[in-house]
C-alpha cells in the first residue's frame, strides 16, 4: 500500500507540471503521507511481529523467490494448491526467514523520503500546520534512525509555532524527544535549554521528572556527567555516556553558553521595570526586578545583571553570589519554588541623559559557577512572560501602579515599564526682559535682560542667549528674518547672540545684560531668553554638579516713527 500511493503520488505530480490544477486539499502530498503512514504501519508490525533475535535457516527456502511467476508466491509452495502446507517444517522455516529478512529493512529510511516530499508539498500549497506535523513525525524517523543530530535539528524548527500556539502537551513531547536527542550526540547547548524549559510551569511532566530533570542540569554545571534520559536504546546510551565522560575527565570546563529567555517558557521568569514613568534628575532612579521561579526544588544563580541602554549605569544593576553553587545557606542569589525573589537597584543619573529617556536593554542571569562552566539566561528589554502574554493582551489586563508593593501582588499582573524619561531639574531663577516700548522701526532698541539668582546655593557658568523666535501678526506665528539682534551697536547682527559668560552669581545677586534689536519694519516680535548655569545639588550623600535651564519669552511691539500723508485739493495751476 505505500508503494501505491508514493507512485499515485508521482503520478499526480507529474500531471500537476503537465497543466492540471492542484488545490489546498487536493494535491500529491495527501498522498506521500499516506504512504508513509502504511511504511510507519509496516515498521510497528515489523516490531510486534518479529524477534529481534531471529536467524535465517540453513536451508534458505527464499533461494527461489526471484523466480517466481507472481509477486508473492512462496518458492517452499510451488506447484501446490492446497491451502494446507505441503510440509510444516517447511512452513515454518519460510515464515521464519521472511521475518528475517524483514528485521533487516531500516524502514526509517523508507518513511523519511516520503515525508520529505509530503512536506514539500504542504508548503507549497501553504499548509503550514500540516508541514509541521510531518516535520515532527520526520525529527522522530531520523532518532528511530539513529540519526540524532538530524532529529534534534528539525525538531528545533518546530517548537517555536507549537510554543506561541500554546499547544503544550505536544510540545512537552517534542522536547522531551530533544532532550533525549541532545543527551545522546552530547549537544551541551541544546540540552541545558530544553532542560530549562521542561522544568517550567508549562510543561506537562510530572514533578519527578523535573526533579530528574532539574538534578542533572545541577550535575552538568558541576562538570559531572548527567544520568541517561528514560526511553534511549542500550548502546545508544552508552555512546552518550561516553562522549559526555571524555568532556567531563577532560579537566577543562565547557563554554560558557547564552539562552534567550524570550523565545522559550522557562522555568524562571523575569520582571524588571523602573517605578515611575520620569525621574528628575536630582533623585535617584529606581529599578525593581523580581524572579519568580517554577522549579521543583530550590536553584541558586550565581550572578543577576541589568543592561541599560546607557552602559554606563551596567555597573549599578549587578548582583554577585559570593557562595558555591551546592552551599545550602540561603541568600539574595537563592530562588525558592513558587516564590519571588525581588532586587532594588538605585543610581543617579549622568548630565548628558537630562532631558532623555533611559531603558532597560536587558536582564542577564547566571546559572553555575562564573569560574567554570555557566550559562547566562538572557532577557531582552524587562523581561516578562511575552510568548505566553504578548503586549497586546498586556495592555488589557488590571492596571498596577508603578510604585505598588509588588510583594502582594499577582506575578501574571506586575507592570511592564521598560522606559522612563529623565527630567531636567527646575530653576529656581528670577529671569526678566526690561524693555520700554514700542520700538521703533530701523531703531536700535536697547533690551536689559536682569537675572537674579533665587538658589540657595552659589550657582557657576551662567551663559545667556537672546533669540527672535516669532512675530505675532493677526493670531498667526511667522517668522521674521527681518529682525536683527546685536551685542553692541558697533558688531555684527545676527539671529542668535551669547552674553558674556559668568563665572559665579551668589545667591540673591543681580546681573544685568544688555542687547539690541532692530526691526525693518513694523510688527510684534517675541524674543526668546535662555539661562543655562550649574549649581552643586546633594543626591544620596553624595555632592554633584547640576545643569538647569530657564527659558522665558516678551514680546515686542515695533511700529512706524512716523506717517506721511499727501493729500491733492486742487489741480488748477496759477
Amino acid at each position: 500500500m505505500s508503494k501505491q500511493f508514493a507512485v499515485f503520488g508521482d503520478l499526480f505530480e507529474e500531471a500537476i507540471r503537465a497543466g492540471l490544477t492542484a488545490i489546498q486539499t487536493q494535491h500529491p502530498g495527501f498522498y506521500y503521507q499516506e504512504a508513509a503512514r502504511y511504511a510507519i504501519a509496516r515498521k510497528q508490525l515489523c516490531r510486534g511481529l518479529c524477534p529481534a533475535e531471529l536467524k535465517y535457516p540453513a536451508s534458505d527456502p527464499l533461494a527461489e523467490a526471484d523466480k517466481m511467476e507472481y509477486y508473492g508466491q512462496r518458492p517452499w509452495r510451488q506447484g501446490h494448491q492446497s491451502l494446507e502446507a505441503p510440509s510444516v517444517q517447511k512452513e515454518r522455516e519460510g515464515i521464519q526467514a521472511l521475518q528475517y529478512r524483514e528485521c533487516q529493512v531500516d524502514h526509517s529510511w523508507l518513511v523519511i523520503p516520503l515525508l520529505s516530499s509530503a512536506i514539500a508539498q504542504f508548503k507549497k500549497y501553504k499548509s503550514p500546520r500540516m508541514k509541521r506535523y510531518l516535520v515532527v513525525q520526520m525529527g522522530e524517523e531520523y532518532y528511530h534512525a539513529k540519526d540524532y543530530s538530524k532529529a534534534l535539528a528539525l525538531l528545533g524548527r518546530v517548537t517555536w509555532e507549537y510554543r506561541s500556539e500554546r499547544w503544550w502537551s505536544i510540545l512537552t513531547n517534542i522536547l522531551q524527544l530533544s532532550l533525549r536527542c541532545a543527551y545522546l550526540v552530547m549537544s551541551f547547548e541544546e540540552y541545558v535549554t530544553v532542560s530549562i524549559e521542561l522544568m517550567g510551569r508549562y510543561a506537562q511532566v510530572p514533578r519527578e521528572e523535573k526533579i530528574r530533570i532539574q538534578m542533572n542540569l545541577h550535575k552538568i554545571f558541576q562538570d559531572e556527567v548527567p544520568e541517561p534520559e528514560h526511553g534511549c536504546e542500550h548502546d545508544s546510551v552508552e555512546k552518550g555516556r561516553a562522549l559526555w565522560t571524555t568532556i567531563s575527565a577532560g579537566g577543562k570546563s565547557r563554554s560558557p553558553i547564552v539562552v534567550e529567555m524570550n523565545s522559550i517558557t522557562a522555568f524562571v521568569e523575569c520582571k524588571a521595570c523602573f517605578t515611575a514613568d520620569s525621574f528628575l534628575c536630582e533623585s535617584p532612579v529606581t529599578v525593581k526586578l523580581g524572579l519568580h521561579s517554577f522549579a521543583p526544588m530550590p536553584i541558586r544563580f550565581s550572578q543577576l545583571s541589568v543592561r541599560f541602554s546607557n552602559e554606563a549605569y551596567n555597573q549599578f544593576g549587578i548582583v554577585v553570589d559570593e557562595n558555591a553553587v551546592d552551599d545550602p545557606i540561603e541568600s539574595t542569589s537563592y530562588l525558592k519554588p513558587g516564590q519571588t525573589l525581588w532586587h532594588t537597584f538605585q543610581f543617579i543619573v549622568e548630565q548628558d541623559d537630562v532631558d532623555c529617556n533611559l531603558s532597560i536593554a536587558g536582564v542577564d542571569l547566571v546559572l553555575g559557577s562564573l569560574e567554570g562552566c555557566c550559562a547566562t539566561l538572557r532577557w531582552t528589554d524587562g523581561g516578562g512572560d511575552a510568548i505566553v502574554h504578548p503586549f497586546a493582551t498586556q495592555v488589557h489586563r488590571k492596571k498596577v501602579a508603578l510604585n505598588a508593593d509588588f510583594s502582594v501582588v499577582s506575578w501574571d499582573v506586575l507592570p511592564s515599564n521598560y522606559s522612563t524619561h529623565i527630567s531636567p531639574r527646575e530653576a529656581n531663577l528670577d529671569v526678566q526682559l526690561l524693555q520700554k516700548g514700542p520700538a521703533l522701526v530701523n531703531e536700535f532698541y536697547l533690551m536689559t535682560v536682569s537675572i537674579t539668582n533665587t538658589e540657595v546655593a552659589q550657582i557657576s557658568n551662567v551663559r545667556t542667549s537672546i533669540s527672535v523666535v516669532t512675530a505675532v501678526a493677526d493670531a498667526v506665528a511667522t517668522a521674521q528674518p527681518n529682525t536683527f539682534l546685536y551685542e553692541d551697536i558697533d558688531l555684527p547682527c545676527s539671529q542668535l547672540i551669547s552674553m558674556p559668560l559668568l563665572e559665579e552669581l551668589k545667591p540673591n545677586q543681580k546681573v544685568d545684560n544688555v542687547a539690541y534689536v532692530r526691526c525693518v519694519d513694523s510688527g510684534a516680535r517675541l524674543m526668546c531668553i535662555q539661562v543655562s548655569y550649574q549649581i552643586p545639588i546633594d543626591i544620596s550623600g553624595k555632592m554633584s554638579m547640576c545643569n538647569c535651564m530657564k527659558e522665558i519669552t516678551s514680546s515686542i511691539e515695533v511700529c512706524e516713527p512716523f506717517n506721511i500723508t499727501v493729500s491733492l485739493t486742487n489741480m488748477k495751476v496759477c
